[in-house]
């Protein structure tokens, strides 16, 4: 499960809102381009509030986690016995035992199916309702302190191959939205057990403003 739920966090941002690409951009400024980079998907999953939600999220599904590993534990050692036990059994009673390990394990590739589909649809679904918001404050700070192109330097296929220090307005735009959210900081050792900052995959296209409204 541990395995299915670190999957799950690398493909959480896979439908991030594309609304975006089809409103028209503003006027750009009168004189020489002003450009930033930012690791967008680093800043969506480093705010104090994506830091709470998703650690929310993984305590949530922990309990069934823990259930799905106790389902693993028991087939590992009905395994072991029907090993163990394999020179005493006759066939049809080694029939009878290997029919009960296989219809559990059976039982936890459905359940960990499920909870993994329901765990990446929660993610998802929590990542795009704050990438929305970033994005309004992420738009906002650039349009006040005139610039005039951001690139996503997060996805795959990124075109930037340098940016200075000073163009990266990631940490920036992490400030200006815990300060907007009101939210604190999570406190220290509060991602212990596991629980990691998601890793969405790549997106193409921005968050749309629009589609928080």
């Amino acid at each position: 499960m541990k395995r299915s739920l670190a999957l799950i966090l690398t493909l959480a941002s896979g439908s991030v809102l594309s609304a975006a690409a089809q409103t028209p951009a503003p006027p750009a400024p009168a004189g020489p381009a002003k450009i930033a980079v930012i690791a967008f998907q680093v800043a969506v999953a480093q705010t104090n509030e994506g830091q709470r939600n998703f650690a929310d999220l993984q305590k949530k599904y922990d309990p069934k986690r823990q259930q799905l590993k106790a389902l693993s534990d028991e087939i590992d050692n009905l395994t072991k016995q029907l090993q163990a036990q394999a020179a005493t059994l006759t066939p049809a009673e080694q029939q009878s035992k290997a029919a009960v390990v296989d219809n559990k394990k059976k039982q936890l590739d459905r359940d960990s199916q499920d909870a993994s589909n329901d765990f990446q649809q929660e993610m998802q679904d929590v990542y795009n309702t704050l990438a929305s918001k970033v994005y309004d404050v992420m738009q906002s700070y650039a349009e006040l302190h005139g610039y005039t192109l951001v690139l996503d330097v997060s996805v795959q296929q990124s075109p930037v191959l340098y940016a200075s220090t000073a163009s990266n307005i990631t940490k920036d735009i992490i400030d200006a939205y815990n300060q907007k959210s009101g939210i604190p900081a999570p406190p220290a050792g509060a991602a212990a057990g596991g629980v990691e900052a998601p890793r969405p995959r790549p997106r193409t296209t921005a968050p749309s403003p629009a589609a928080t409204h």
